[in-house]
This record gives C-alpha cells, sequence and structure tokens, in this order.
C-alpha cells in the first residue's frame, strides 16, 4: 500500500496539463491507472506508510483524508511442490470475497515485484463421483494458487513468501459514455480526484484561505480500524474538520455527503464528514462508478479546499 500511496503523491507533484488541455481528461486515464494497482490491508509494517502533502501554512488545519487500502489475502503457507495456501488479510473483509477469486487470476506483491498466479479449481473430471458435494462451497481453505513454481525455493525466487499480499488480478473496463469497473473502483477513482484537486492547488489555482492549512492525506490500512488516519490525527492533528473521501454505493458518480461518529473516537479529527462517491456492485470485481461523477467531486472539493463548501 505504501507503493500506491507514494505514487499518488507523486502524481500530485506531476505538473499541471498545458494550457488549452482540459485537467478532465486527465481523471480518467489516472483513475483507471488506480485502479489497476493493488494495495492490500495491513501490508505496512510500520506507522509510516500514508502519503501526506500540506497546502498552506496557517495555523487553522483541515484534512482531506482518501484510503487507498483494498481487502485481500496473504500466502499461508509454501508448499515443498510450490503451490501455495492462502489466509484472509487483516481487517474487515466482506461477505463472499473468497469466492470471486476461485479459478481466478491474482496478483501476488512479493519481495521483487508483481507475481502473476492463477488459484485452482477441483477437476470436475477426477471428482465425480468420489464423494466431492455436487455444489459444495468454494472457501478459503480450498484454496490454492499455483505461480508457475516447482519447489518451495523457486517460489522464494520469485519473492514470494509467507504473509506475501494476494488480490484478484485487476482489469479495469472502461465502458459506455463514462463509467469504470473494477474491484475497489469508487474508492480509486475518488482518490484520482483528489490527486488532481491537490495539484491544482499546488499550481495556485485555487488558494488555501489565510490563516489555515489543508493537510491532504492517502491513508493506509483503512479496513484495519482506520490506522492510517489515527496516525495522521495524531502525528499532523488536531484538525477544525476533516472530508474523507471514499467510495460508497450508489448512483454510480453520484456523490453524498454524510456526517461521520468517526469524531466521537478520534477526536483530533474535528467534525468529520464523508464525501462517497456512488458505485454500483460495490466490493465486487465490476465495481462500476462514474468518471463524470468524478468530476463533479474534483470540482467541489476544489471549493472546499478554498474555505466552501
Amino acid at each position: 500500500m505504501a507503493v500506491l500511496a507514494l505514487s499518488l503523491l507523486a502524481a500530485v507533484a506531476a505538473p499541471p496539463p498545458a494550457s488549452g488541455q482540459s485537467e478532465a481528461t486527465g481523471l480518467p486515464d489516472l483513475a483507471t491507472r488506480l485502479a489497476a494497482m493493488t494495495a492490500v490491508t495491513g501490508y505496512e509494517k510500520d506507522r509510516a506508510g500514508n502519503g501526506v502533502i500540506v497546502l498552506g501554512s496557517g495555523a487553522r488545519r483541515r484534512l482531506l483524508a482518501c484510503p487507498v487500502s483494498e481487502p485481500g489475502f496473504v500466502v499461508g503457507r509454501v508448499r515443498d511442490d510450490g503451490w501455495l495456501t492462502l489466509r484472509r488479510a487483516p481487517g474487515r473483509i466482506p461477505p463472499g470475497l473468497e469466492r470471486q477469486i476461485e479459478g481466478q487470476r491474482v496478483s501476488l506483491i512479493g519481495r521483487r515485484g508483481s507475481v502473476p498466479g492463477v488459484v485452482a479449481v477441483r477437476s470436475i473430471h477426477l471428482t465425480r463421483g468420489r464423494g466431492t458435494p455436487p455444489g459444495s462451497t468454494f472457501t478459503l481453505d480450498s484454496a490454492y494458487v499455483d505461480i508457475g513454481a516447482a519447489t518451495r525455493a523457486e517460489a522464494g525466487m520469485a519473492g514470494v513468501e509467507v504473509l506475501t499480499p494476494v488480490a484478484l488480478a485487476k482489469r479495469p473496463q472502461r465502458y459506455g459514455p463514462d463509467l469504470l469497473a473494477a474491484p475497489v473502483a469508487a474508492r480509486r477513482t475518488a482518490c484520482a480526484a483528489v490527486v488532481l484537486v491537490a495539484r491544482r492547488a499546488i499550481a495556485g489555482q485555487g488558494m488555501v484561505p489565510r490563516g489555515e492549512s489543508v493537510v491532504v492525506a492517502f491513508v493506509v490500512e483503512q479496513e484495519l480500524l482506520g490506522r492510517g488516519l489515527a496516525t495522521v490525527a495524531a502525528t499532523r492533528g488536531p484538525f477544525a474538520v476533516t472530508v474523507l473521501v471514499d467510495g460508497g454505493a450508489g448512483t454510480p458518480g453520484l456523490v453524498s455527503r454524510t456526517a461521520d461518529t468517526l469524531a466521537h473516537r478520534r477526536p483530533a479529527l474535528g467534525a468529520v464528514a464523508r464525501w462517497s462517491l456512488g458505485a454500483r456492485y460495490l466490493g465486487t470485481p465490476v465495481e462500476t462508478t462514474s468518471l463524470t461523477g468524478a468530476d463533479t467531486l474534483q470540482a467541489a472539493l476544489g471549493r472546499w479546499i478554498g474555505g466552501g463548501q
């Protein structure tokens, strides 16, 4: 996840579009790139996995945060024959997530980079009539991952070991006039909007009001009790107000604003509002959101950074 957070900071620091080019044309490409990346919850081993940038220098602080994490799995065991077993990554796991990887391609984020793999399925030819109940449910205990290794040593040479993060291979699809489908598509698209609005603020296109500063944070471990957000609150706060930008169930592209009770547990966040970019089929491999809606979100965030509502 730290890799994704740092990639987002690099995107913020990139120069704005040249004169005559629309910022909105960059949002679809950036959202698609982010949706193709893997950032399984719990991958960080310390408290420094967030990506943070500060706009302005005033004493009154506001926080704009977007989570980069996603639910997933880790390698539970590397067998002598090179096959891998899986365990759930820490944090909240949506119901049925493990069934989404049955017979599917997965990505493993090893010590030497991304490693492709596939989750094996039972052979219907070899199990027919041998006591396997028809229609038996796939579980994580029955998942075996093939990365092409024939021995434990070969798996190690590929950089794969126990606790290596594993997630469904990302294949973002853009379809229709403005739709994007991918796992955690709405969250990644919302983060793309945050990147672009922060980039514009750095370029002087939307100034932070005098006497204020806005901390922009791409936070990790959101499914693990929001530990990344808690770290920002402890190290950068207290904040007068926090806007947490994320994806949520709803009409694709529709931005909903709701008050959040998170402030009761994290007083340093101040008053907390959640801005959710709507998505259809939330939590599935085909989670779908609207890029036009993300452009609307970007404009609203720009007004908020400038002191508006």
